[in-house]
């Protein structure tokens, strides 16, 4: 029964880190397909763009534990 929470974080990380790359695949491709972009602001654009997303998981993953220990659930893992 403890092995559900840490396997879906597990799950959560993998499906979270997969959409990252892709996001940052698609800005670096976006780049290259216009050549009149600079490189600098591909990279920086794909930084910008991790950033909100691994700010944005974090959050999710705040707001998920906030709101089950608001409705009673018992998350801690012994």
């Amino acid at each position: 029964m403890n092995s559900i929470p840490i396997s879906f974080v597990i799950f959560k990380v993998l499906v979270l880190s997969v959409g990252m790359y892709l996001a940052v695949k698609w800005h670096y491709e976006r780049g290259q397909k216009y050549k009149n972009q600079k490189t600098a602001a591909v990279v920086l654009t794909s930084v910008k763009v991790g950033s909100a997303f691994v700010a944005s998981a974090f959050l999710v993953l705040f707001l998920t534990f906030e709101f089950c220990n608001w409705i009673g659930l018992d998350l801690t893992m012994r």
